[in-house]
């Protein structure tokens, strides 16, 4: 957990908390708004645990959430920063470009989706958008929804996945084990296992090859 800065005095300074789980990221986003009028990062941290705890210690007005978080999804944070603070506004910024992810985000409460490959302007106009109130979708996603808006048999079927799963999702695709799975998500062999049986049946698949080709063939659009 990194020191939370006072800006009392600044009662139009639009706060924002930092939520990765990359050092990098978290010290990069904090030297790039802190530049931006009317903006202060009022604080970082590494976990989801830590970003709701500082969410009700500080209430700042925007969190910016990565999904794949420790001990619990930054989907799970959402939902419980939404419970205990609700004039914070949640916005996920993921390396995932599937809109599945956006909409159980903004399901969970959150304003604003932006993905890591949106640019320096883009994050801060979801900022200035969220921070009045408005929803925001970053154009990557929106382009994605756009070109597979026709294909609502994958729509319908992904649709049926829960936000733990969609994570399972993601990680097998980027090659992990079920084993490293485990490891990053802290759950046991056993309960991924029963993830991965779930999904594949949700999706009438058979196995680990044909989930990867159906992400890739449908984008993952709910």
């Amino acid at each position: 957990m990194y020191p939370v800065h006072s800006i009392e005095n600044d009662s139009n300074m639009v706060k924002i908390l930092i939520a990765d789980d990359h050092k990098l990221i978290r010290e990069t986003w904090t030297y790039i708004l802190n530049r931006e009028p009317g903006f202060e990062v009022v604080g970082s941290c590494s976990n989801s645990e830590e970003a709701v705890k500082m969410t009700e210690e500080i209430h700042p007005h925007i969190v910016l959430m990565d999904i794949n978080m420790a001990p619990y999804s930054g989907i799970e944070a959402t939902r419980k920063i939404r419970d205990i603070s609700p004039e914070t506004r949640v916005i996920g910024v993921t390396m995932h470009s599937q809109p599945a992810f956006a909409k159980k985000m903004l399901q969970m409460g959150a304003y604003g989706y932006v993905t890591k490959n949106s640019s320096r302007d883009e994050m801060v106009n979801a900022i200035l958008e969220v921070s009045k109130g408005n929803k925001f979708i970053c154009d990557e996603i929106k382009d994605l929804i756009a070109e597979n808006a026709e294909d609502q048999a994958s729509s319908t079927a992904i649709n049926t996945l829960t936000e733990r799963e969609l994570v399972v999702i993601n990680l097998i695709r980027e090659g992990n084990s079920s084993k490293e799975i485990s490891e990053k998500l802290e759950i046991s062999i056993k309960t991924v296992e029963v993830h991965r049986h779930n999904i594949l049946k949700k999706l009438k698949l058979k196995n680990a090859a044909s989930l990867i080709h159906f992400m890739n063939s449908s984008s993952m659009v709910i």
